[in-house]
């Protein structure tokens, strides 16, 4: 999530909501890994369940982020 966030691929705001929400349920530091990690069970228990992917496009590439368990 970080990746995605310093290449422009989410923006502020959208960090700062997951941040809110993710210090409510006392894990504050997963604000980043919120933005894949979408499965309620998956942000309660800080592990990734499901594959999920990120598509975004800088100036000079198309780049394909990949959330896997394991």
């Amino acid at each position: 999530g970080h990746l995605i966030y310093k290449c422009g691929g989410i923006d502020k705001r959208t960090i700062e909501k997951f941040e809110k929400e993710a210090a409510e349920l006392g894990k504050g530091s997963f604000k980043y890994a919120w933005v894949l990690d979408k499965l309620k069970a998956e942000r309660e228990r800080g592990i990734t369940i499901d594959i999920a992917l990120w598509k975004f496009e800088t100036p000079k590439y198309m780049v394909t982020v990949i959330d896997a368990p394991g």
